[in-house]
């Protein structure tokens, strides 16, 4: 998620679960070429990790999953489902499935210069371009050069809405979703939007082969911890909070000898202990000191006694 699923984040997370693919933030082409700081960069302990593209420029894109290839992500996703005007403006994004030849062009393209998986995230539709038949229409003709992709159970306004409204005001269609899989069973299809519970991910799986949770995954972050034994079935003890923010301390003292902020790197695990007394103490003493000058893991290790 732009601006939210940075490294630090997905560190975190990685803490939290083994098992789960975990997505960059989208990064654009014109950052990752043109850009002053390495937009590529993630550590080695977020594996599996897929690099979320945006871009509209085919050589672009494929110039841009060569090297991250060659940088060692696992799969390069190509977002064609984020509707902000942000994205918009730059030409990538939703507004994407308005042109599918040209997505086409680019995951052919970005096939031929890589060797791990290249996968679409979309939407259900576009503004009034929002059928069964058109989302079966822009998915064949991707059909030939990926065989994956995350759908997000909504239609996107591209004007006219906010972000935020995109992803709450169009209705959630998820039986969409489930009829895809069901008419094209060799596809590998994912699904996205308001999924927030162990349960609910479980009802999904019955249809569709993967799910993606975003916003909740970041509000909530205890639900990672329960993916991997519920989900992916393992006999890994479930990490509890205390012991996941402890576990980040090596990483903090790593980051912060680089250069890092501390607050750059709490405000990811600001949510970990949602309905547990003292959680609001918590937040509140990280939000009022981890941006100080020279605040470190003592900081975190105070705001921890405020947990009951």
């Amino acid at each position: 998620m732009l601006d939210w699923t940075d490294k630090h984040c997905r560190y975190f997370h990685r803490i939290l679960t083994k098992q789960t693919l975990l997505y960059t933030e989208m990064v654009t082409t014109g950052a990752i070429l043109f850009g002053k700081g390495d937009y590529l960069a993630f550590n080695n302990e977020e594996h599996p990790v897929s690099l979320q593209l945006g871009g509209s420029d085919p050589k672009a894109l494929a110039q841009c999953a060569k090297l991250a290839q060659e940088r060692g992500y696992d799969e390069i996703n190509l977002n064609v489902g984020c509707p902000s005007d942000r994205v918009q403006n730059g030409m990538f994004g939703a507004c994407l499935m308005g042109k599918a030849d040209l997505v086409a062009n680019s995951i052919a393209l970005m096939q031929d210069q890589v060797d791990i998986p290249v996968t679409v995230k979309t939407r259900i539709g576009i503004d009034d371009l929002d059928s069964y038949d058109f989302l079966c229409q822009f998915i064949e003709k991707l059909m030939p050069y990926t065989k994956t992709f995350i759908v997000h159970a909504r239609k996107a306004w591209l004007s006219g809405l906010s972000p935020k409204e995109n992803r709450e005001v169009p209705p959630l269609d998820y039986d969409r979703v489930y009829k895809l899989k069901q008419d094209y069973p060799d596809l590998t299809i994912a699904i996205n939007g308001g999924i927030k519970t162990i349960d609910e991910i479980k009802h999904h799986l019955k249809y569709v082969d993967g799910v993606m949770i975003g916003r909740e995954a970041y509000q909530n972050p205890l639900l990672l911890t329960e993916i991997d034994t519920k989900i992916f079935g393992t006999h890994t003890p479930i990490i509890d909070p205390l012991s996941a923010i402890r576990a980040l301390y090596p990483y903090i003292e790593q980051q912060l000898m680089k250069g890092a902020q501390l607050n750059h790197i709490m405000r990811h695990t600001l949510g970990i202990f949602n309905g547990r007394k003292g959680a609001r103490q918590w937040r509140r003493y990280l939000s009022e000191n981890a941006h100080k000058q020279g605040a470190g893991v003592e900081v975190v290790e105070q705001a921890l006694t405020f947990i009951q």
